[in-house]
């Protein structure tokens, strides 16, 4: 049974046993299902950009898992929803955003010692010596907004992994658990307070929401993105969800002190928000990371990234402590709904026990899992602002679409390991924003 099938038949089945609902199926394109639920129960408002039948299966997702659901969970824990964030509730990268932000405003400081292995434990000899090189600064900040050379090595290490000279900047590090080129964004925060770093990513957030869209900015030599908007659909969706009495957290690979200032815009707190964590010494924050499950802190070998996220969201929402917090837990101590677009979330997406919202960006083991829909509780989406056209060649699935621990490619395989055929890229819009 292809993507489309599956969903339309998961809607049915949800619509039959689920909230109440009542569908009335007359063709493969179905009308729209009425909704029995009293008229104070929450509904999503925003309908301009959502694919096919995906608002109205989140619509029987809320109404079966919320306040108004026969699966409500009185006098139990509220039902929870994660999503990423980059990406998933936003257009364009708020990490992105703060780095651009603080090299163009001399904001990073100088590494203890001047030794910039101090920074990330991943960093390589070439990297270390092409940054000491062209950063060659003694004061407490790099001068980073007027010195091109400095600015352009940051930049390339950061956005590229890579040296301006084409040297790997990182090495060594399990590709499940942890970037280092988004971890070298909170370590490179080392020396200032958390609530400073919150002013430069609130100075960050008002120009990049001013700036047209489209628009680029010039830090060193080089041009990065220069704007950011919220997606309409996915604040409207965190708001229902809530109003629903769902307990709703941002999950993020981006610092968690950044995270917090984009995401209270949208409703969420910062109790609700979990990113990268700094090891904070004297009020300040330092280049290590606070760890989880079986990492401690100051290893600095895991962040919320891929299987990272996972053992975060346990830990975190659900108080599972040690090794238990690495591995999927039980159905009730797992998420109801997830929101991602990368591969960076699989694992929390596959988590997820009643829909599994993806935006598609054409990521390859993301969108084999979601294509490959063997449960029939992902929806893909076309991203809201900007979104791609059809991927022409088939996702590698069955050759090179999941990446190992250590970096080497090779099939993506289901749970029962069976590999998931190559698929085709069927969810998108075109040039004109038709719908496929």
């Amino acid at each position: 049974m292809n993507f489309k099938r599956r969903a339309a038949a998961a809607a049915a089945v949800i619509a039959v046993a689920g909230a109440g609902l009542v569908t009335v199926q007359a063709t493969a394109e179905a009308t729209q299902p009425v909704r029995s639920q009293p008229k104070d129960c929450p509904s999503l408002t925003v309908s301009k950009g959502w694919y096919g039948e995906n608002k109205v299966r989140l619509q029987q997702m809320i109404d079966a898992h919320g306040r108004c659901g026969p699966q409500r969970h009185q006098g139990a824990a509220k039902p929870v929803a994660t999503f990423d964030w980059d990406n998933t509730v936003i257009k364009n990268d708020v990490g992105d955003a703060t780095m651009f932000w603080l090299l163009r405003n001399s904001k990073i400081r100088t590494p203890h010692n001047a030794d910039w292995h101090t920074t990330s434990r991943y960093l390589t000899d070439p990297a270390a010596k092409a940054l000491a090189k062209a950063c060659p600064g003694t004061g407490k900040t790099l001068p980073t907004g007027r010195d091109a050379d400095c600015a352009d090595e940051i930049a390339s290490v950061y956005a590229e992994g890579t040296t301006t000279g084409g040297s790997a900047a990182f090495d060594g590090f399990d590709h499940r658990r942890m970037e280092p080129q988004y971890a070298w964004l909170a370590q490179l925060t080392q020396g200032w307070s958390a609530r400073q770093v919150k002013g430069f990513a609130a100075a960050a957030r008002k120009e990049n929401l001013a700036a047209p869209i489209g628009t680029e900015q010039r830090v060193g030599t080089g041009k990065f993105t220069g704007w950011a908007r919220y997606y309409d659909q996915q604040r409207d969706l965190i708001h229902t969800l809530k109003k629903a009495g769902f307990d709703v957290y941002v999950v993020s690979a981006s610092p968690e002190p950044i995270a917090e200032v984009w995401a209270k815009a949208a409703g969420v707190d910062a109790r609700h928000t979990i990113g990268i964590r700094n090891v904070t010494a004297h009020g300040r924050l330092t280049p290590h990371l606070k760890g989880c499950g079986t990492v401690k802190d100051g290893d600095d070998s895991m962040i919320t990234y891929i299987d990272g996220k996972r053992c975060w969201i346990n830990q975190e929402i659900y108080k599972v402590r040690g090794a238990a917090a690495e591995k999927v837990q039980p159905a009730p101590r797992r998420q109801v709904f997830a929101a991602g677009d990368s591969d960076t979330d699989i694992s929390f997406l596959r988590d997820a026990t009643a829909l599994r919202l993806v935006l598609n960006r054409n990521k390859n083991e993301l969108m084999c899992r979601a294509y490959d829909n063997g449960d029939s509780r992902w929806l893909v989406n076309p991203m809201f602002i900007e979104p791609k056209g059809k991927l022409p060649e088939p996702y590698p699935c069955a050759s090179t679409g999941y990446t190992e621990r250590d970096g080497t490619k090779g099939p993506v395989r289901r749970a029962d390991g069976s590999v998931i055929p190559d698929q085709k890229d069927t969810v998108f819009r075109t040039s004109t924003g038709a719908q496929d």
